[in-house]
Parts: structure tokens; C-alpha cells; sequence
């Protein structure tokens, strides 16, 4: 009989994930806890998010021989991404940070800030602040992001400094 696949230890995501914008990183591979307590922590504002993953296409081999056409693995690419934060009556909110063309990273920790968990390193740039206005809700901003380069996925969170 088969190993069944290890039991899954489910959680509701607010109130445990992280997402950090932080503005340099040397090695989106193995970022430092530094450069990680460097950014800003942006959950706290954030009602929503779009976006943030990746899918991989396939390409077509086919051969004369077979009326079966295989495909192998192709192009990796990122959704169209999004945070919507909200919006401040006196204008000191997100806007401020993540201003239009600012590069930097988001950093996804979906399980939380604990050491050896994993995290997700998206570089990107911000291409603009769309302000969301609706008549019945609490005014919001949406951050939209170009992904510049492959994320860096499933790295390990470093060590928390003493």
C-alpha cells in the first residue's frame, strides 16, 4: 500500500500570515533576518490581495510516429498581483510607501514569521495606486505590482536575532 501524504495542519490565514515589503535584498534566495526586519510589515492594512503565484505552460512535442502529442514543461510566469490597503483620511497611509515605479520585494510568510518555516520572495515594482472608490465602503487603495524576476519559493525563514 501507498504512504499516504502527511496530514495537513489547517489554519485560517489572517491573524497568521506575514507579508513585509522590504527594499533590498542581496540574495532573494537566502534572505538575512536583517534585511527581513529592515522592511515594513504590511498585514496589518491590508484588506485584500490578488494574485501572487506562479504557473508554469507547457509546450507541444509532437512527433510523425504517434497521433499523441506529449507536452514538456515551459514558460514559468506570475499572476497580475495586487495589495489593497486602506486608505488614511489624512493621506499618511500606504501611499507613502509604495510609491509608483518603488522596487523592492514582497515577502509572503504564510504560516507566520517562525524560523524554518518557508517564504515566498517576489521582486517587484510598484506600477501604480489605484484608489478604490465606493460609494457604501471604506475607502482603499490598491498597490499593483510588476513581478520582475522568478520569485524565490519555499525558503526558509531565518533565525530571529536574540
Amino acid at each position: 500500500m501507498a504512504t499516504p501524504i502527511q496530514a495537513s495542519k489547517r489554519y485560517y490565514r489572517r491573524g497568521t500570515t506575514r507579508v513585509l515589503w522590504v527594499p533590498t535584498i542581496a540574495n532573494k534566495n537566502n534572505p538575512t533576518r536583517a534585511e527581513l526586519d529592515a522592511g515594513t510589515a504590511l498585514e496589518a492594512e491590508t484588506g485584500a490581495m490578488s494574485g501572487w503565484q506562479t504557473s508554469s505552460g507547457t509546450v507541444p512535442t509532437p512527433a510523425l510516429g504517434s497521433r499523441f502529442t506529449p507536452t514538456v514543461p515551459g514558460e514559468i510566469t506570475a499572476a497580475d498581483s495586487s495589495l489593497t490597503f486602506w486608505a488614511s483620511k489624512d493621506g499618511d497611509d500606504v501611499r507613502t510607501l509604495l510609491t509608483r515605479e518603488a522596487v523592492g520585494f514582497v515577502v509572503w510568510m504564510d504560516e507566520g514569521d517562525v524560523p524554518t518555516q518557508t517564504m515566498d520572495v517576489y521582486p517587484v515594482q510598484v506600477t501604480s495606486q489605484a484608489k478604490i472608490r465606493e460609494l457604501d465602503q471604506a475607502a482603499q487603495i490598491m498597490a499593483q505590482f510588476a513581478i520582475t524576476s522568478e520569485p524565490a519559493e519555499n525558503v526558509a525563514i531565518p533565525a530571529t536575532t536574540p
